[in-house]
């Protein structure tokens, strides 16, 4: 412990105390992040005309977000707009037919006209008939910045819009559930209590009436992670109470008229019509809270009602939900994911479990794990009990609708990383044979089929596309392969079990089908006649879009039609340089990385230059699924506020996302051996770079956010000889703190007590000699990284003497929204590399040179 790194330590406290106001990086990093973003896009039912939404700064202004906000059962709330807090609006709208190139040409749009000026936009939806637009308003001027949302609606004939619901009798709620189209002409709309409108909120004592007391006497065990904001008391709880509640209004477009749906105020979460329109799923929370944890495991209440307003009849009611084992495929006991089956007009379908939510339970091969319900709403309404129709071993995860003779349903399993994909016919009831379509190890990407092609019925549901009656339907996957990623278009034979390739991304434009563009009558339609939208980037240019179709047939080529051309977002940084790099580490593992360098960067000519490395482990059953390639040398990169690329515009080499999984085969725990892994990949990713000539051995950073801070301070405790210097930001650096579990770690600290130890970096802070950076944002929401985790291993390194550094941001949570924080952060980092890793470059022949 020199006297130098001390005094180094001393210097950068000094440091922090003269420049504690924001600061910006370099005007090149400043430029890319300040540029404009590109506009929204969501197209209407009859896929003919898209609605423009144009983005606000992609970081805006931190005085946006200084406002009062409540911390209230694991959820942030900004109390004066009842809504979540934070949010960001956009600016404008307008509407363009699909004639035109985006971004239009002046003249060839229809602005939406009526909107107030200086008013922020949310919540924007299409009608199902595409007439109306609706959504919800707030006012950003200054004057005015707690006046509540107010519901909007504007013509798309002539795009004028109007206050549907007049302020301040109708306020908006938009905590849990914003509205819901009850048809083309009628919209049901969560409202804050009338009875509240002019009410105060509880006030909390100034002197405390009694100690906070929590007791546990149930000798069941109830294990929790380190969730953040829950309720403390009863204060908090009527608190919350008073924010959350609201009542249920419609309101019909055409004449204004308003009507009572449910006006008994409760915390509703849930408003789902049946695709007819004829029923509502109505769920909301109820007492008694927990202080254990947060409002997504309260009682709840889910209820069928009618389109008038009237409770038919109770679906469930759920208790309180502390009990849910700690544990991938575990899961809430009772009815869940009650939903609407999507090719009829109201039938209901939910799924339960039968192992007590307790993947731990052994349930037998062909054994019932999960039951999956379903029951008409009319015949519900009148007392029938709903009937099982599939059921499954594993933890079912949904179902793809198409009629009673076909439907595709998943289940999986996280110990063995097994996805079953089944083909069913729900009509024929529980006992009835379901094939299995496929059956895989979902971490092997080369073996994933795809998934299937969805279309818009009649209902303006989204159901299975099939063709030639039902005999074929469409997959559309990523194409993992050795080569990289192409994404196909695949007609698969549901009677053969073959598939035949009738589109592919080539080279070198990263190429991918989204949507359907012929659905927008919600009839059916022949495969000849399909067109699809098409995304189209390649790592200089940004994504545009366009239509394709074949109709000279699959063997032609396809006829496109163009849709957009984006200018390109950071265009200094046009001719940027990527590859995808193979390497393998020391026990035979292949890994993958993406190298990128500055536009002009030549190896040979220039010479090493420095370089950040950037990653984020993963855990892995098997190395052949760990070492498989996941990614394109030809996407094209969008580089956002606080990305590692940005240093490309200040000439330092990016070794972005290089794989570093953390294996644990058969029943091997991967973290047993974190450390030695972590290490292993962390010296082969730096082998790879400096063999290629382009990164000096000396001059490599490592960073990272969230895990892969932590990733960060773990390599530079056990691996002190690797990094110049350090960068983590918002991490979790001493596991003694999240003793029930983390990542994919599910096991208790008193289950794997020394796997905690050594995975906790505080704990090895003594052996931390290079610079390390520490960024968090001061209101931390994120389950395990509270900003304690910073401050006490800063403390830590600081105690020994570690160059170190501790930047905690204002009114800032996992990540980084405001401007000014996402500059300074861009600031600090910036001055890091260039303090500690720049510089180093060639230092080694330096000093050689200098012995001489």
């Amino acid at each position: 412990m020199g006297s130098s790194r001390r005094m180094a330590s001393v210097r950068a406290s000094a440091d922090d105390d003269a420049q504690s106001a924001y600061r910006q990086p370099s005007d090149g990093i400043r430029k890319i992040v300040t540029h404009p973003p590109t506009p929204m896009l969501s197209f209407s039912p009859c896929k003919t005309r898209v609605l423009q939404l144009l983005r606000p700064p992609s970081n805006p202004p931190l005085a946006d977000f200084v406002r009062k906000e409540l911390k209230l059962a694991g959820a942030r709330l900004d109390p004066n707009l009842r809504a979540p807090s934070k949010m960001s609006s956009y600016l404008g709208m307008s509407l363009v037919p699909l004639t035109e190139i985006l971004p239009p040409k002046p003249g060839t749009d229809m602005p939406i006209t009526g909107i107030p000026e200086g008013s922020g936009i949310n919540y924007a939806s299409w009608s199902p008939d595409g007439k109306h637009i609706a959504f919800y308003l707030r006012s950003t001027v200054a004057s005015k910045p707690d006046e509540p949302f107010s519901l909007w609606v504007a013509s798309t004939e002539t795009g004028e819009a109007r206050q549907l619901l007049e302020t301040p009798r109708y306020q908006m709620s938009a905590v849990f559930g914003t509205y819901s189209w009850l048809g083309p002409d009628e919209i049901l709309v969560s409202v804050v209590p009338r009875s509240l409108d002019h009410g105060s909120p509880p006030s909390r004592p100034d002197v405390p009436t009694g100690p906070l007391i929590q007791a546990s006497e149930n000798t069941s065990a109830k294990q929790s992670r380190t969730y953040p904001d829950l309720l403390r008391d009863e204060c908090d709880s009527q608190t919350f109470e008073h924010y959350t509640a609201s009542e249920l209004v419609a309101v019909r477009i055409s004449t204004g008229e308003v009507r009572d749906f449910a006006a008994e105020p409760k915390i509703y979460t849930r408003m789902s019509p049946s695709p007819d329109k004829n029923y509502v799923i109505v769920s909301y929370i109820e007492r008694p809270f927990s202080y254990a944890v947060p409002c997504g495991r309260f009682p709840k209440r889910v209820e069928l009602w009618s389109r008038e307003g009237k409770m038919l009849r109770e679906i469930c009611a759920l208790p309180v939900a502390e009990d849910i084992p700690i544990a991938f495929n575990s899961c809430r006991q009772g009815p869940r994911e009650v939903q609407w089956r999507d090719d009829k007009p109201a039938e209901l379908v939910w799924a339960e479990c039968q192992d007590g939510g307790d993947p731990k339970v052994d349930v037998g091969e062909g054994g019932k794990r999960d039951v999956v319900f379903r029951v008409g709403a009319e015949e519900f309404a009148s007392g029938a009990a709903a009937t099982p129709f599939f059921h499954t071993d594993l933890r079912f995860s949904g179902i793809l609708w198409c009629s009673d003779d076909l439907a595709f349903a998943w289940a999986s399993w996280w110990k063995t990383r097994r996805s079953v994909w089944y083909q069913f016919a729900p009509g024929a009831g529980a006992d009835a044979p379901k094939d299995v379509l496929f059956d895989r190890n979902y971490e092997d990407a080369y073996s994933d089929p795809g998934g299937p092609v969805t279309r818009k019925n009649e209902l303006r549901r989204s159901v299975l596309a099939t063709f030639e009656n039902d005999r074929y339907i469409l997959l559309e996957g990523e194409g993992y392969s050795p080569k990289g990623n192409h994404p196909f278009l695949d007609l698969f034979d549901l009677q053969t079990r073959t598939s035949r390739r009738i589109w592919e991304s080539k080279d070198p434009n990263y190429e991918s089908v989204g949507s359907f563009m012929c659905d927008g009558s919600g009839k059916e339609f022949a495969l000849e006649d399909a067109s699809f939208l098409l995304s189209r980037e390649n790592p200089n240019e940004p994504s545009q879009y366009s239509v394709i179709s074949w109709p000279e047939g699959f063997d032609a080529e396809p006829k496109e039609t163009l849709l957009s051309d984006f200018p390109h977002p950071h265009p200094d940084l046009k001719d940027l340089q990527k590859k995808v790099l193979r390497y393998k580490r020391e026990d035979g593992t292949d890994l993958t990385a993406t190298l990128y360098t500055p536009p002009g960067y030549d190896a040979e000519r220039d010479g090493p230059i420095p370089c950040l490395l950037w990653a984020y482990p993963r855990e892995f059953k098997s190395k052949e699924a760990a070492g498989q390639i996941r990614k394109s040398s030809f996407t094209f990169s969008y580089i956002g506020g606080t990305s590692p690329l940005l240093f490309l515009a200040e000439k330092y080499a990016i070794l972005d996302g290089p794989t570093f999984p953390i294996i644990g085969e058969g029943d091997e725990e991967p973290n047993d051996t974190y450390i030695k892994q972590l290490v292993s990949s962390a010296e082969a990713a730096i082998d790879k770079v400096v063999e290629l000539g382009v990164a000096d051995r000396n001059a490599v950073a490592v960073g990272g956010h969230s895990y892969g801070a932590f990733m960060t301070a773990n390599l530079l405790a056990h691996a002190p000889d690797l990094f110049c210097c350090g960068i983590a930001r918002s991490g979790a650096y001493n596991r003694t703190l999240t003793p029930f579990g983390f990542q994919a770690e599910e096991r208790t600290i008193w289950q794997a007590q020394d796997t905690y130890i050594q995975m906790s970096p505080y704990l090895f802070a003594d052996k931390i000699t290079k610079p390390l950076l520490l960024i968090h944002g001061d209101e931390d929401n994120n389950t395990g990284t509270s900003k304690i985790q910073s401050e006490r291993f800063y403390s830590a390194l600081k105690g020994h003497g570690v160059p170190s550094k501790l930047v905690l941001l204002p009114h800032e949570s996992h990540g980084y929204r405001a401007k000014e924080s996402v500059l300074h952060t861009l600031f600090e980092m910036e001055s890091w590399l260039a303090k500690f890793c720049r510089d180093q470059v060639g230092s080694q022949a330096k000093a050689e040179t200098a012995k001489l």
